[in-house]
Protein backbone atom coordinates (compact mmCIF):
# COMPACT_ATOMS: atom_id res chain seq x y z
CA UNK A 1 0.00 0.00 0.00
CA UNK A 2 1.54 3.37 -0.90
CA UNK A 3 1.57 6.31 1.24
CA UNK A 4 -1.03 8.44 0.12
CA UNK A 5 -3.44 5.49 -0.09
CA UNK A 6 -2.74 4.50 3.42
CA UNK A 7 -3.28 8.27 4.64
CA UNK A 8 -6.48 8.02 2.93
CA UNK A 9 -7.15 4.65 5.05
CA UNK A 10 -6.20 6.02 8.06
CA UNK A 11 -8.28 9.16 7.10
CA UNK A 12 -11.23 7.57 6.81
CA UNK A 13 -11.51 5.06 9.72
CA UNK A 14 -10.32 7.80 12.03
CA UNK A 15 -13.77 9.67 10.76
CA UNK A 16 -15.95 6.33 10.80
CA UNK A 17 -14.68 6.40 14.35
CA UNK A 18 -15.20 10.11 15.51
CA UNK A 19 -18.92 9.50 13.69
CA UNK A 20 -19.58 6.63 16.30
CA UNK A 21 -18.19 8.51 18.85
CA UNK A 22 -20.66 11.03 18.02
CA UNK A 23 -23.71 9.11 18.95
CA UNK A 24 -22.64 5.42 19.82
CA UNK A 25 -25.85 4.57 21.06
CA UNK A 26 -27.63 4.87 18.17
CA UNK A 27 -25.24 3.62 15.47
CA UNK A 28 -25.20 0.38 17.68
CA UNK A 29 -29.13 0.12 17.50
CA UNK A 30 -29.10 1.04 14.49
CA UNK A 31 -26.36 -1.67 13.59
CA UNK A 32 -28.12 -4.30 15.21
CA UNK A 33 -31.41 -3.31 13.72
CA UNK A 34 -29.63 -4.12 9.79
CA UNK A 35 -28.57 -7.44 11.22
CA UNK A 36 -31.69 -8.52 12.56
CA UNK A 37 -33.35 -6.81 9.04
CA UNK A 38 -30.81 -9.05 7.14
CA UNK A 39 -31.61 -12.52 8.85
CA UNK A 40 -34.94 -12.15 8.65
CA UNK A 41 -35.57 -11.10 4.69
CA UNK A 42 -33.24 -13.73 4.06
CA UNK A 43 -35.23 -16.03 6.04
CA UNK A 44 -38.42 -15.20 4.71
CA UNK A 45 -37.12 -15.81 1.45
CA UNK A 46 -35.50 -19.23 2.08
CA UNK A 47 -38.26 -21.00 3.05
CA UNK A 48 -40.68 -22.47 0.34
CA UNK A 49 -43.87 -21.16 -0.64
CA UNK A 50 -45.43 -24.72 0.21
CA UNK A 51 -43.91 -24.31 3.47
CA UNK A 52 -45.04 -20.65 4.59
CA UNK A 53 -48.05 -23.18 5.72
CA UNK A 54 -45.83 -25.12 8.30
CA UNK A 55 -46.47 -25.22 11.98
CA UNK A 56 -43.74 -26.31 14.40
CA UNK A 57 -46.17 -28.05 16.41
CA UNK A 58 -50.33 -27.96 16.14
CA UNK A 59 -50.55 -24.91 18.97
CA UNK A 60 -48.17 -22.38 17.46
CA UNK A 61 -47.68 -20.18 14.95
CA UNK A 62 -47.34 -20.81 10.70
CA UNK A 63 -44.08 -19.84 9.16
CA UNK A 64 -45.93 -17.39 7.71
CA UNK A 65 -48.12 -15.51 10.64
CA UNK A 66 -44.17 -15.42 11.84
CA UNK A 67 -43.42 -13.53 9.36
CA UNK A 68 -46.90 -11.55 9.34
CA UNK A 69 -46.35 -10.79 12.92
CA UNK A 70 -42.72 -9.56 12.37
CA UNK A 71 -44.40 -7.36 9.99
CA UNK A 72 -47.35 -6.04 11.32
CA UNK A 73 -45.48 -5.80 14.64
CA UNK A 74 -42.53 -3.48 13.37
CA UNK A 75 -45.14 -1.25 11.82
CA UNK A 76 -47.06 -0.38 15.40
CA UNK A 77 -43.48 -0.09 17.20
CA UNK A 78 -42.00 2.01 14.33
CA UNK A 79 -44.73 4.13 14.05
CA UNK A 80 -44.67 4.73 18.26
CA UNK A 81 -40.65 5.72 17.47
CA UNK A 82 -41.71 8.14 14.66
CA UNK A 83 -45.08 9.15 16.76
CA UNK A 84 -47.52 8.06 14.48
CA UNK A 85 -50.19 5.12 15.50
CA UNK A 86 -49.74 2.60 12.42
CA UNK A 87 -51.30 -0.83 11.75
CA UNK A 88 -49.97 -3.32 9.78
CA UNK A 89 -52.00 -5.65 7.50
CA UNK A 90 -49.87 -8.94 6.62
CA UNK A 91 -52.06 -11.05 9.72
CA UNK A 92 -54.60 -11.10 6.71
CA UNK A 93 -51.98 -12.18 4.25
CA UNK A 94 -51.04 -16.35 3.79
CA UNK A 95 -49.19 -16.67 0.48
CA UNK A 96 -45.45 -16.02 0.47
CA UNK A 97 -45.60 -12.91 -1.98
CA UNK A 98 -47.74 -11.05 0.44
CA UNK A 99 -46.05 -11.46 3.50
CA UNK A 100 -42.48 -11.04 2.07
CA UNK A 101 -43.67 -7.65 0.53
CA UNK A 102 -45.41 -6.51 3.62
CA UNK A 103 -42.23 -7.53 5.57
CA UNK A 104 -40.27 -5.63 3.41
CA UNK A 105 -43.10 -2.69 3.64
CA UNK A 106 -42.60 -3.23 7.46
CA UNK A 107 -38.92 -2.32 7.29
CA UNK A 108 -39.31 0.13 4.44
CA UNK A 109 -41.05 2.01 7.18
CA UNK A 110 -38.84 1.31 10.01
CA UNK A 111 -35.51 2.53 8.16
CA UNK A 112 -36.87 5.89 8.17
CA UNK A 113 -37.30 5.67 11.99
CA UNK A 114 -33.40 4.19 11.88
CA UNK A 115 -31.74 6.51 9.53
CA UNK A 116 -33.67 9.84 11.53
CA UNK A 117 -32.39 8.36 15.03
CA UNK A 118 -29.23 10.29 17.10
CA UNK A 119 -28.57 9.85 20.05
CA UNK A 120 -29.82 13.60 21.25
CA UNK A 121 -33.17 12.45 19.57
CA UNK A 122 -33.33 9.07 20.77
CA UNK A 123 -33.92 10.65 24.30
CA UNK A 124 -37.11 12.05 23.56
CA UNK A 125 -40.04 10.39 24.49
CA UNK A 126 -43.06 9.01 22.99
CA UNK A 127 -46.02 6.59 23.77
CA UNK A 128 -45.32 2.82 23.53
CA UNK A 129 -48.07 0.49 24.67
CA UNK A 130 -49.85 3.16 26.92
CA UNK A 131 -46.20 3.80 28.11
CA UNK A 132 -43.67 7.01 27.95
CA UNK A 133 -40.26 5.39 26.40
CA UNK A 134 -37.32 6.86 24.53
CA UNK A 135 -37.12 6.66 20.93
CA UNK A 136 -34.11 4.79 21.38
CA UNK A 137 -35.76 2.59 24.03
CA UNK A 138 -38.73 2.05 21.55
CA UNK A 139 -36.71 1.20 18.10
CA UNK A 140 -34.17 -0.80 20.79
CA UNK A 141 -37.70 -3.21 21.75
CA UNK A 142 -37.86 -3.75 18.12
CA UNK A 143 -34.58 -5.04 17.67
CA UNK A 144 -35.21 -7.20 20.72
CA UNK A 145 -38.35 -8.82 19.25
CA UNK A 146 -37.18 -8.98 16.01
CA UNK A 147 -34.18 -11.16 16.97
CA UNK A 148 -36.61 -12.90 19.44
CA UNK A 149 -38.93 -13.94 15.96
CA UNK A 150 -36.16 -14.85 13.86
CA UNK A 151 -34.86 -17.17 16.56
CA UNK A 152 -38.44 -18.63 16.75
CA UNK A 153 -37.92 -18.99 12.60
CA UNK A 154 -34.28 -20.30 12.44
CA UNK A 155 -36.09 -23.25 14.48
CA UNK A 156 -38.76 -23.56 11.54
CA UNK A 157 -36.12 -23.29 8.74
CA UNK A 158 -33.87 -25.92 10.85
CA UNK A 159 -36.49 -28.03 10.96
CA UNK A 160 -37.31 -28.09 7.07
CA UNK A 161 -33.63 -28.90 6.70
CA UNK A 162 -32.72 -25.25 5.83
CA UNK A 163 -29.74 -23.33 7.50
CA UNK A 164 -30.78 -19.99 8.94
CA UNK A 165 -29.01 -16.91 7.25
CA UNK A 166 -26.75 -16.20 10.52
CA UNK A 167 -25.43 -19.88 10.58
CA UNK A 168 -24.40 -19.60 6.74
CA UNK A 169 -20.68 -19.56 5.83
CA UNK A 170 -19.53 -18.51 2.94
CA UNK A 171 -18.41 -20.51 -0.16
CA UNK A 172 -15.67 -22.91 0.58
CA UNK A 173 -15.63 -22.44 4.09
CA UNK A 174 -16.02 -25.71 6.20
CA UNK A 175 -17.24 -25.88 9.75
CA UNK A 176 -15.95 -22.85 12.19
CA UNK A 177 -15.36 -20.59 8.83
CA UNK A 178 -12.74 -22.84 7.97
CA UNK A 179 -11.42 -24.11 4.83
Amino acid sequence: MNRFSMIMFLGSLAGATGLYAQNPFSTEVKANYNNAKNNLLKAADKMSESDYGFKATPDVRTFGQLIGHVADAQMGICGAAKGEQKKGEAADKSSKSDLVAALKESFDYCDSAYDALNDTDGAQTVKMFGRDRTKLGVLDFNVIHDNEMYGTIAVYLRLKGIVPPSSERPAGQGKGGKK
